[in-house]
């Protein structure tokens, strides 16, 4: 369908007005109209501009759907576009019909196109040996400062490889642009690209290796080998590149191998979770929802709102900002006309049912849940959606792992981000943001939770970016910026220590050999300052900043002195007794060698969210909105103070060595992290609460999937985690029945709360819990389903001894003994449907149909 509605300039037939389709086909038939003709036709009144082979595909449409469903070069995704529109408006029985004589034409056309493979397809840009020559006087300059000591062996290898990283996207996207310029005809007829462009097979990355250039590969171990393979296919690999690529194919090889179990796994353990998730009524009544926006990252839109909220249910009335009129009726779906309206009228924020917050007793309803996707209408009483969700989930991670053996060991580096730009015209506001000027007259931020927000004419936010600590601002406030300017840059490969006063430098416990060691660099011969670890010991490196009567400098505006620590593996970069100016770096400290972004990074991080465990290096994070105060030091951690305005004040103790994010008198919001290290998601749901822990986890794990490329619905995701939300531990047990420290289920708490506040009692209090999915799983209600999934010996041991009672809901243990299970047909609300022939039923469908 592709090559069928494709255009070629100059083809036979072309600017030819036709006055109906069948007059189309004629010419077609006749062999005066070429398939890829550029034509005029009258279809319903109107001159269309098309091509003869549109005019053939649109023959086979549905008479009532409009013939600019297929007036486009019809690639894989317009086809399943247009697959399901026509399933929508037509039906099953004429989307059958459809489809049979789509596959009719598709083998038609794929076998008069012959398509095929030659070496002649592999185009080398014309400009690949420009943009290769650039690239390698860059890194000679990266060399030259390697040389000169400004930077470190780590910045230079990061350096070498993002240069690398950039050329190879540079390359792929020209020889792109070459393949697909219809200047010649011949190029977009091109069988490798056509193959890539339509959807079929390959990717662009794929191409980029035949006519490219093969890029960065990886060692086994995961690190990135900074001499790229710069030959492609086509041109053949050297002895030594062939060698390189070897080592990359063979990781992949292994990997795959390694990962299928894994991903087995992950499946087994979400299915056991998740598998007695039913949908059991139509409406639970739940007024409660969840915000959904479009998701954006550094600045991008990754995945925009209209993806997010289609067939889900509004909580309230959708209106108009402008002219308040209701889009969205509450309790209603959101459909696809209603998702085009939302958009138009601006909307950027959206409430919407979900399963996290839905109030069924068991299972879920109907309405939290909304569209079942596999049928594009909503879910039916008795869908096992569970286990749609965990293999949703589950299924991806075995193409995830397989998705390293297809590029064959390429390194797929993400290109680091190093400026903000704006993506529309508007004024610049700062938030929060604290600037000194630096002896070059650039701005520069001085703290971390800054941000640079956009305005547009009528005053409405437009766009929000947060400023990274070190970062040169290029525009001011109140400046008016077009589209595309530059708005703020940085180094993305060593975070700055920077004065904010300027001075004289003087070194404070930097003791060469015990927490400072000179570190030679064998190349160059410089000799640069490294801060050791210098834990055990009561040493405390620091710079201070001294005036003319050599008194330690005070910051203004704050009753603090210009003292900066120094953690472990900082690199001083000014020298005792130097003189430094607002704004200047006093040490760097570099960041890790990077590793590719494999899916190595995928499944365990989905196992690790999902199983809730604690990361490697964990982040303290604020429990409270307040002001920060360092106090000293308590057996060798650092003592950071947040207080707020109602005198409330929580203490913080930080290792030595480590990297302290924020500074003195920097206002934090609970949930910040103080120092470098990711979040643990327990402490996120103490501090923040069940919703923002559910949105973290929840855009966590479709991280991961994106950056393979595989979209999953969030609902699905949401499943799991409702289920790894299900227990609340008793903290207070008031006048209920309950034990402290013990687990209950949510819905069994609030049901004997309730009772007891009725009888003017006194209720429990108590605390969400998460549970990772092994856990969540073998804590089910039916032993007989935790039995078969893990530890069958303690299930059976337990559940004995407490003397459990099995009330069969689930899928699992129906299955195990027996019956027939409740969901879809053996759902108990169907069970007792019965089909009763009524004579002359079929005569009257028959009449009907008609």
């Amino acid at each position: 369908c592709y090559y069928l509605t494709k255009e070629r300039a100059n083809a036979q037939g072309e600017g030819k007005v036709f006055s109906s389709p069948i007059e189309v086909r004629a010419a077609y038939d006749a062999r005066v109209a070429d398939v890829h003709a550029k034509i005029k036709v009258r279809i319903n009144g109107e001159l269309v501009n098309t091509t003869v082979g549109r005019v053939l595909l649109g023959e086979i449409l549905p008479s009532y759907m409009p013939f600019s469903l297929v007036n486009k070069v019809m690639n894989k995704k317009e086809l399943t576009q247009l697959i399901d529109k026509t399933y929508r408006e037509a039906g099953q029985r004429d989307t059958v019909m459809f489809l049979d004589k789509i596959k009719e034409i598709g083998f038609k056309f794929a076998t008069k196109s012959g398509l095929s493979i030659s070496i002649e397809d592999m185009h080398v840009p014309t400009k690949k040996a420009e943009i290769i020559d650039k690239a390698n006087k860059d890194i000679l300059e990266v060399e030259q400062q390697y040389a000169e000591g400004l930077i470190t062996k780590g910045e230079r290898y990061n350096k070498v490889i993002d240069i690398w990283a950039h050329v190879t996207e540079i390359v792929a996207a020209e020889m792109m642009r070459e393949l697909g310029g219809g200047s010649e005809e011949k190029r977009a007829f091109n069988s490798i690209f056509m193959m890539a462009d339509s959807g079929a097979r390959g990717s662009t990355q794929q191409i980029r290796q035949l006519g490219g250039m093969r890029g960065l590969m990886a060692k086994p171990s995961g690190e990135i080998i900074e001499t790229p393979i710069t030959a492609n296919f086509r041109e053949g690999l050297t002895v030594l590149q062939y060698f390189i690529s070897t080592h990359g194919a063979r990781k992949g090889l292994a990997d795959t191998a390694l990962k299928t179990a894994n991903s087995g796994y992950l499946t087994r353990r979400l299915v056991d979770v998740a598998q007695d998730v039913i949908v059991t009524e139509d409406d639970c009544g739940s007024q409660d929802g969840i915000f959904v926006s479009s998701l954006v990252e550094g600045g991008e839109i990754i995945e925009p709102l209209e993806e997010r909220i289609l067939g889900r249910i509004a909580v309230d009335d959708i209106r108009d900002p402008i002219t308040n009129d209701v889009i969205v009726p509450a309790r209603e779906e959101i459909y696809e006309e209603r998702v085009e309206a939302i958009i138009d009228a601006g909307i950027d924020k959206v409430r919407i049912r979900s399963v996290l917050t839905c109030q069924s007793r068991r299972g879920v309803c109907i309405k939290c849940y909304g569209r079942d996707l596999g049928r594009g209408k909503l879910v039916d009483i008795g869908e096992a959606i569970g286990i749609i969700a965990a293999q949703s989930i589950g299924e991806p991670g075995t193409q995830l792992t397989m998705r390293t053996f297809h590029i064959g060991g390429t390194a797929s580096k993400v290109v680091e981000q190093t400026v903000l730009e704006a993506k529309n015209a508007g004024h610049i506001k700062y938030v929060d943001l604290n600037t000194v000027k630096n002896k070059e007259g650039d701005s520069v931020t001085m703290n971390r939770n800054g941000k640079i927000v956009i305005y547009d004419e009528e005053g409405r936010e437009k766009e929000k970016y947060s400023v990274v600590y070190g970062a040169k601002l290029k525009v001011s406030v109140n400046q008016k910026v077009k589209a595309g300017q530059k708005l703020v840059e940085w180094d993305p490969h060593s975070m700055p220590i920077l004065t904010e006063v300027g001075g004289k430098v003087a070194f404070g416990d930097v003791v060469e050999g015990s927490t400072m060691k000179e570190d030679v660099d064998e190349v160059t011969g410089l000799s640069r300052k490294v801060i050791v670890d210098f834990q055990g010991t009561t040493l405390r490196p620091r710079i201070s900043i001294k005036d003319d009567s050599n008194r330690t400098v005070k910051i203004p505006g704050t009753n603090t002195v210009a003292r900066y620590l120094l953690p472990t593996g900082a690199h001083i970069v000014v020298e005792k007794g130097g003189t430094v100016f607002p704004g200047d770096v006093l040490a760097k400290i570099p960041r890790e060698i990077t590793k590719t972004k494999d899916i190595t990074g995928g499944l365990p991080r989905v196992a690790e969210l999902f199983e809730t465990r604690k990361p490697k290096e964990q982040a303290v994070i604020s429990e409270i909105d307040g002001t920060i105060e360092f106090s000293g030091f308590v057996k060798g951690m650092r003592r950071v103070i947040v207080k707020n305005d109602l005198g409330d004040s929580r203490e913080y103790y930080i290792p030595k060595g480590k990297h302290i994010n924020v500074h003195e008198g920097d206002w934090v919001m609970a949930g910040e992290p103080l120092m470098d290290g990711s979040a643990n998601p327990h402490d996120i749901l103490s501090i923040l609460g069940p919703k923002e822990l559910q949105k973290y986890l929840v855009d966590e794990v479709q991280q991961v999937y994106r950056l393979q490329g595989v979209t999953i619905n969030d609902k699905h995701i949401e499943i799991i985690v409702r289920q790894m939300l299900r227990k609340i531990k008793i903290e207070d047990p008031g006048e209920t029945n309950f034990l402290i420290g013990s687990q209950v289920d949510r819905f069994i708490f609030e049901d004997i709360n309730e009772k007891v506040i009725k009888s003017g009692g006194k209720p429990a209090s108590g605390m969400p819990v998460l549970m990772g999915i092994t856990k969540a799983a073998l804590s089910t209600d039916s032993f007989i389903s935790a039995a078969s999934f893990q530890e069958t010996t303690r299930v059976l041991t337990e559940a004995a001894v407490s003397g459990k009672v099995d009330e069969l809901l689930g899928l699992k243990e129906n299955v195990i003994v027996g019956r027939l299970i409740p969901a879809g047909t053996g759902f108990p609300l169907y069970r007792e449907t019965f089909l009763k022939s009524v004579k002359g039923d079929l005569e009257a469908g028959a009449e009907r149909e008609k």
